[in-house]
């Protein structure tokens, strides 16, 4: 694994803000989400089959591993720790302190999320987390991975073209807006903070977190407007 890097994208100048190098935008071919499994997906599901035969895995203890993080966890853990951050100043300034003990506090631990990063989006720097080499992931916060953020494609081209990534996934930032790329590592994960909607300063906790979606805290979406929900804002 390589060390945990931000990656800037503005005015094609490289800058060392304290975690490491960053990159620009430049233009690369077509981004492909990817659906098929890869190499690396049908080596582990033929591991998983030969531990199961061997009896070194019981199936239902895996089944009950893979129920957990995909409808118990799933991002509504990070969804808590969004919301938490938005309506509580102490916890906000928390987080972006001291992620890991912040989230902690709400009793989020565990698998890949010991050691956790919080990047903040604001009206001048947008935020995108990537896994450069592999898949690191904050499983407890976020659950399982998606199958696009472990792809080839998007974790070579958001480094080089985040603009063209983000734009792929239909959002459209202005050219002012600096973009950063967090690399993730096998010591280090990173969540985004992204910025509370307008119109939403009345609504309460349970309004905030239909608002907040998985791919608002890795980057390459945003929250909900509030007048995407039914009934528009409360």
């Amino acid at each position: 694994m390589t060390g945990h890097h931000p990656h800037d994208h503005n005015d094609h100048e490289h800058q060392h803000p304290g975690h490491g190098d960053r990159h620009h935008d430049h233009d690369h071919p077509e981004h492909d989400h990817g659906s098929e499994l890869s190499e690396v997906d049908l080596r582990v599901r033929a591991l998983e089959s030969l531990l199961v035969e061997k009896g070194y895995v019981e199936p239902a203890a895996l089944d009950a591993l893979i129920e957990a993080y995909e409808t118990r966890i799933g991002p509504h853990n990070g969804v808590q720790v969004v919301v938490r951050a938005w309506t509580d100043p102490a916890f906000r300034e928390w987080l972006l302190a001291d992620a890991s003990a912040a989230i902690a506090s709400l009793g989020y631990t565990g698998r890949q999320g010991e050691h956790m990063v919080a990047v903040e989006n604001t009206p001048q720097t947008h935020n995108m987390v990537v896994c450069t080499l592999c898949s690191c992931y904050p499983w407890s916060v976020l659950g399982l991975p998606p199958v696009w953020y472990k792809s080839a494609p998007y974790r070579s081209r958001v480094v080089i073209d985040p603009r063209g990534v983000l734009r792929e996934f239909g959002h459209e930032l202005p050219g002012e807006v600096e973009i950063c790329v967090w690399d993730s590592t096998a010591e280090v994960r990173y969540l985004v903070l992204p910025m509370r909607p307008a119109g939403t300063e009345h609504w309460t906790t349970g309004q905030l977190e239909t608002l907040v979606t998985r791919d608002s805290m890795i980057g390459t979406g945003f929250p909900r407007h509030p007048e995407q929900l039914t009934g528009g804002a409360p």
